[in-house]
């Protein structure tokens, strides 16, 4: 009972996702439990096999991880809906990384070591709370990266619907398109016509038919098939790779000579996998989360999957990542606890047992499964996203254009990490611009803003409202207007006005200082006024109060915001021994002053 506590919620929870007409009873939550369970177990089991033959690994490290995952996450998970297991997405780039191998069973040889990899830095990454950061990945990144991994995979699986042998040689989409058409000849039509009939067979069940196992019940149908007429049909099946047998995986890559020269060898798919799942994570507990009204718990969840993916590393296991299908499934079936993905997990469990028993796998047609993964990759491409992405601004068009040649021309998980980068550096632009506005004195004291092509009244002073962020991305710029400003041979005093700019650090203070420096250097002052306490404390601890001199900065003040101006110019005035100015400074509650 302790377990079931943990795992479950409570009648009186503040954030009970749905009511409980029974009162919350136990025999009544198990019973829901159960029914998602079969329904998720149902569209997990067949959908680990084609994860696996998507990654290029035998199809026993596809249902083995929908096993594991399912049963191990929820005991570390903060979420109760989400559904651990393979995806599309990790599949994908495993897939991609692997294809520079010469040899096929290389993903097989090297999995344990990359999943353990994963598992460690997903476990280190909650531990130091990088999870908070993942929210930060812009969702262009997300769709470009699908939209070009959903094409590869396509141009991949096509070959086995075509019955001919995959092209190893291509790496990338362009090379994997052309290699299959140019041996187009080769097709085995009745692979071909299998195929067809499958991914046709499996579209009008998906349409009709919604509420069944469509890509359980098409792959079922298309092994009976092939059962019947396998005498006359010459069509490959896995039972030639005697894939799914066994469950303990060859681990000898994790203590064997060279571990290290491994680890640093696969550091990069390592890495790219655990962003990924980190992301997949991040997108199916925030889908749930906004149904359910639960709390996000985004460290707790990245730390579920990476122990998950531990026990998938010992387990003869892929790499285990959310599920966004099978999460929703799960939610929709009508779970109420955690142990809906534990009963998914037995039912799993059963099911492989069964399918090893009878030797089913001797009659799961290659050119099926692969129709059926091409039918589940097509869904994947969101058209609306995709134009959403393209036509909101140019930032978001460029970060999903790049990110999905990026998907097509390169290894995955390179294309990803360029993805983010491009989304980062793009944001980083648009951010590193602050807000320069020069201002005069009107004819009664109070400030104006120049114009373009007007003259200052009082030539020695130019007060500059500066406005945004100050960062190491704005600081050339910034430095490099206020040098353009002082270019004015009869200006001797510039005004800072930094109430509004924030997040100074250490590369614009060192402009800052090179401002002050240029300034001196032409017999001129640079004042500072407005500055608030965080942009204070670090002029101070950069030692910038030093150089700048303590009497030429004025500090702001919520209570009396136009103090610190009216400060600064008293001080201007006495630099160049003039007090023609009677300042008067009025405040508009629309526009910040300081």
């Amino acid at each position: 009972m302790q377990l079931l506590r943990r795992m479950s919620i409570s009648a009186d929870h503040p954030v009970a996702s749905r009511p409980d007409p029974d009162g919350g009873k136990v025999s009544n939550m198990i019973s829901k439990d159960l029914r998602s369970g079969i329904n998720v177990a149902l569209l997990a089991f067949p959908q680990g096999m084609a994860y696996a033959l998507v990654a290029g690994l035998p199809i026993q490290f596809g249902i083995t991880c929908s096993i594991v995952a399912a049963l191990l996450a929820p005991l570390f998970s903060g979420s109760r809906y989400p559904i651990l297991g393979p995806t599309n997405a990790t599949a994908f780039m495993i897939f991609s990384y692997f294809l520079a191998y010469p040899d096929p069973s290389s993903a097989a040889s090297h999995m344990p070591l990359v999943v353990i990899m994963v598992a460690v830095l997903l476990i280190t990454g909650a531990i130091f709370k990088v999870g908070d950061l993942i929210q930060y990945v812009s969702r262009s990144v997300i769709i470009g990266y699908v939209a070009g991994a959903a094409l590869l995979i396509i141009a991949n699986q096509f070959s086995y619907v075509l019955g001919i042998d995959p092209v190893r040689e291509g790496r990338s989409f362009f090379t994997i398109f052309v290699g299959t058409v140019s041996r187009i000849s080769e097709s085995n039509f009745a692979a071909v016509f299998l195929g067809l009939g499958t991914f046709a067979f499996y579209c009008v069940l998906r349409k009709s038919f919604k509420a069944l196992p469509t890509f359980a019940l098409s792959l079922l149908v298309a092994s009976v098939v092939n059962y019947f007429l396998s005498d006359s049909l010459d069509i490959d099946t896995f039972n030639d790779q005697q894939e799914g047998r066994g469950i303990l995986p060859d681990c000898s890559i994790l203590i064997g000579s060279g571990l290290f020269d491994k680890i640093t060898e696969l550091s990069g798919i390592a890495f790219g996998l655990a962003f990924l799942v980190a992301l997949e994570i991040s997108v199916v507990s925030k889908s749930l989360v906004s149904r359910t009204g639960e709390e996000l718990k985004m460290n707790s969840d990245m730390f579920g999957s990476g122990i998950a993916n531990v026990g998938c590393a010992f387990l003869s296991g892929m790499v285990a990542s959310g599920s966004l299908t099978r999460s929703a499934l799960n939610y929709s079936s009508g779970a109420v606890t955690k142990f809906s993905s534990v009963f998914s997990a037995l039912f799993c469990g059963i099911g492989l047992w069964v399918f090893l028993k009878v030797d089913f796998v001797n009659y799961i047609p290659k050119c099926a499964l692969a129709a059926l993964v091409i039918a589940v990759a097509m869904t994947l491409i969101n058209w609306k996203q995709v134009l959403i992405c393209l036509l909101s601004t140019r930032s978001d068009a460029a970060t999903f254009l790049v990110t999905f040649i990026s998907a097509l021309i390169m290894p995955l998980h390179v294309a990803i990490f360029i993805g983010a980068g491009t989304a980062v550096a793009l944001f980083l632009r648009q951010a590193a611009r602050p807000e320069l506005v020069e201002y005069d004195f009107g004819s009664s004291g109070q400030l104006n803003e120049i114009k373009s092509g007007d003259s200052r009244s009082l030539p020695a002073i130019s007060i500059v409202h500066v406005e945004g962020e100050l960062f190491f991305g704005a600081a050339e710029l910034f430095r490099s207007q206020i040098q353009a400003t002082a270019s004015d041979s009869n200006l001797k005093v510039i005004i800072l006005r930094m109430k509004n700019a924030r997040h100074l650090d250490a590369t614009s203070v060192i402009a800052l200082e090179e401002l002050v420096d240029f300034m001196k250097g032409n017999g001129r002052e640079l004042i500072i006024s407005g500055v608030m306490k965080d942009v204070y404390r670090v002029l101070q601890r950069s030692g910038a109060v030093d150089f700048i001199g303590k009497e030429n900065i004025f500090p702001g003040s919520f209570g009396n915001p136009n103090l610190a101006t009216k400060n600064a110019l008293k001080r201007a005035q006495d630099i160049i021994g003039s007090s023609d100015i009677d300042v008067k400074i009025f405040h508009d509650p629309s526009l910040p002053v300081g």
